[in-house]
């Protein structure tokens, strides 16, 4: 089972929720994974503070131009959307940053002049995390992310091959990009379920509103996360009932959580009343992706 983990704008608490369900998860679960997919800015390790095993480039195929085959006749560029190839008197300029690795360039020169070489994106960490408390217990959790090089744009390949890279055992923990971007789209993309974390202001529901709006139409089950919650104000209630969304669970508004946060703490192995929701809010969720 992919359980992912969204939403619509960043610093709603995403991540705080993707590393705790995948905590909770563990004690119903022999085998969980925590994979971070928020490629430009994966944090999960803030919290589990993994061994990394290894470490594997990620790559995209690249066009490499044979001169020597190259009669220069454009079709190469006509059939790029993405500007990747310019074709000018004397030669095919290629920018590799631009290029999508779709190959349609080498699909429809009529030379065979066009080959693929790879251009590295970033890296996919692999390990393992052990959680307890206070070394009465240890349970382990498999550890992916990807880490999306500093300057490039490219993160929607390296979503996709750190999701491959899943064993597909037990239940994997996606913790995606905020937003509603192509990033975020592949990350949630073939996943059982989908939690939505939001958080009670006008930004919050504005954005919400966005992300429900991408899940539903990916055809994705999904409930809502209602982080530093005081209570569900008339607007945000109104929204839900006409939607007919279901509310996995509302994290309160306490001074003490954010405190455990901000020292990197796992709020489910601190706090006794936080296990008991974060393990009501995985049961919710195990339920209601069979709906």
């Amino acid at each position: 089972m992919r359980i992912a983990v969204a939403s619509g704008k960043g610093g709603t608490g995403k991540t705080t929720v993707a590393v705790n369900l995948a905590v909770v998860a563990r004690e119903f679960l022999n085998h969980v994974e925590y994979v971070d997919c928020d490629v430009e800015e994966p944090d999960g390790h803030l919290f589990l503070k993994p061994r990394i095993k290894k470490t594997i480039p990620a790559v995209v195929m690249v066009p490499v131009i044979d001169e020597a085959r190259c009669d220069l006749c454009g079709r190469c560029a006509e059939a790029c959307r993405f500007n990747a190839l310019l074709v000018t008197k004397k030669e095919v300029l290629v920018f590799p940053e631009l290029c999508h690795g779709c190959g349609a360039c080498m699909i429809v020169c009529p030379h065979g002049a066009i080959k693929e070489s790879t251009r590295e994106i970033g890296v996919i960490e692999t390990g393992s995390a052990v959680v307890g408390k206070n070394g009465i217990f240890n349970r382990r959790i498999d550890y992916r992310a990807g880490v999306l090089n500093v300057g490039e744009h490219m993160a929607t390949p390296l979503v996709k091959s750190v999701k491959e890279k899943t064993s597909g055992k037990g239940i994997s923990i996606i913790d995606a990009s905020p937003g509603t971007s192509c990033p975020v789209i592949e990350a949630v993309r073939d996943c059982d379920f989908v939690v939505l974390v939001t958080e009670p202001t006008p930004f919050g529901l504005s954005d919400l509103k966005l992300a429900v709006g991408m899940t539903k139409s990916l055809g994705l089950p999904l409930g809502i996360i209602i982080n530093r919650s005081q209570g569900i104000d008339d607007e945000l209630m109104d929204y839900l009932t006409a939607e007919n969304l279901t509310v996995v669970g509302e994290i309160p508004l306490k001074r003490e959580i954010a405190e455990m946060i901000s020292r990197g703490e796992i709020v489910v192995m601190k706090d006794e009343s936080m296990k008991t929701l974060f393990g009501q809010m995985f049961k919710t969720i195990n339920d209601q992706r069979g709906k």
